[in-house]
Formats: C-alpha cells, structure tokens, sequence
C-alpha cells in the first residue's frame, strides 16, 4: 500500500515485479497506490505482481483501510477502481467493499465462469484440501480455453450457506491464500445453486470473509458486498 496523492509515483512494470518478488522485494500479491479523484473519495490502483492491472476485492478493503489512516476518509463513501467506482461501509473490524452486479450465472456440468471485477472459472471439488492447486489450476489456466485472456481458477467445497475454497490467481500465477473477487464469484456461484441463501461465509486459508447479496427478478445479482477485516502487518521504506 503506498500513497502517491501527490502523483508523483509511476511504477513501471519491471519496478511492481521487483516489490512484489518475496527474495529480493517486499513479497506480495499485489500493490495499491492511493491516489487522487475528480469525484470520488480516492482511486485505488492495483498492480498484479507480473506488472498487469485489474480491480482486486480484498485490496480494496485494504485500500479503505490505508485511507482511513491517512484521513482521507471516515466510515463510508465512495472510491474509483480500473471497473468501477466502489462504495465502502466501515464498521468496528468489518470493512464491507460493493462489488459489482451479476447478471447471471450459467452452469457446464460442475463448473461456471463469473466476471466480478476478474475473470472467475468456479470448479467444484470434493476436497480442495487434498489438491495440487498450483500445478491444476495452472492447467487451466493455460488451456487453450483460456491461456489468452487468463483466467482465476477457485477449488470450491459448497457447504449450506458456507464453503470451502482455494484459488490459482493469474498475475500472481501460483496459489494465494485469499482472493476478494474470487470469494465473491464463489459466493454467487453457492447462491445461484442454493435460491434461499443471501449471505455466504466463505472459509480460504487466509480467513474468513462473508458474501451478502440481494437477487434480480432476471435471476442475477446486485447489492453484492465483500465483508471482512483488515490489519496492517508492517510499514517500512524501500529504495526503488
């Protein structure tokens, strides 16, 4: 998390690869800059670790975090993200992030594709504790299906209103312990099976997060919010 309101920060891709690398950088899954608007609260800029963009869901809620910190925003409002503007509710632990809408969810055998902000493939699995995510997930990944565009892949245990789930990340191309648009397309994907269901807890090996949601008449959905805490783990400076 760095905050560049002052635009003076531009990374370029071989920099956001460097801070991200876990030998010789900081290690991460991702950077965000907070950086300035013209109408909303903040912008939140997410790079991928391989130096691509896209709008990332538990990054946001860290990106809320980070913001309050530096004063730029109380409980609630509104940010700018590489999809769409984002409203943000605090509260206590809980930063509460609203994704976008779904339209639908279609099904092949025991799989379904969902666009929540990234590219989502949902694959059921009867124990994503036992699999070899990093090598399957990077199977599919790289298919001819999908190796162009690239594609999330989410190992998923559906549980009644909870489930159980791994991710391969592309950008990041390995496993990661949670991923916020991937908990979400797992929660929607849980939903679309079970029709009485309108919040999820959804358990990844980084914790905890909650999915709540509202359906469309169409059968897709809106009001969908990512719920979940956020902690800071270190600050430092690093020279780039």
């Amino acid at each position: 998390m760095m905050d560049n309101r002052d635009g003076q920060l531009r990374l370029s891709s071989e920099q956001v690869v460097r801070l991200c690398d876990r030998k010789f950088g900081v290690g991460s899954d991702g950077i965000v800059l907070i950086e300035p608007h013209a109408t909303e609260d903040f912008y939140m800029n997410f790079y991928n670790p391989d130096g691509s963009q896209s709008f990332c869901g538990n990054g946001s809620r860290c990106a809320v975090a980070f913001a309050r910190s530096l004063g730029i925003v109380g409980n609630h409002g509104i940010f700018g993200a590489i999809d769409k503007p984002h409203a943000f509710v605090v509260n206590d632990a809980e930063i509460a992030i609203q994704m976008r809408d779904v339209e639908a969810v279609e099904w092949e055998g025991n799989e379904c594709v969902i666009q929540t902000g990234s590219p989502h493939l949902i694959k059921l699995s009867e124990d994503p504790d036992k699999l070899n995510v990093a090598l399957e997930g990077a199977a599919i990944r790289y298919s001819n299906r999908f190796s162009k565009e690239g594609i999330n892949v989410n190992f998923v245990l559906m549980g009644e209103g909870e489930l159980w789930m791994r991710t391969y990340e592309r950008g990041v191309e390995a496993e990661t312990l949670s991923c916020g648009t991937g908990v979400t397309a797992a929660a929607l994907s849980l939903a679309s099976r079970q029709p009485e269901v309108f919040e999820v807890l959804v358990h990844t090996r980084g914790g905890n997060l909650k999915v709540k949601l509202d359906r469309t008449a169409e059968g897709g959905f809106h009001d969908v919010w990512l719920c979940g805490p956020a902690q800071v783990v270190f600050q430092g400076v690093i020279e780039l």
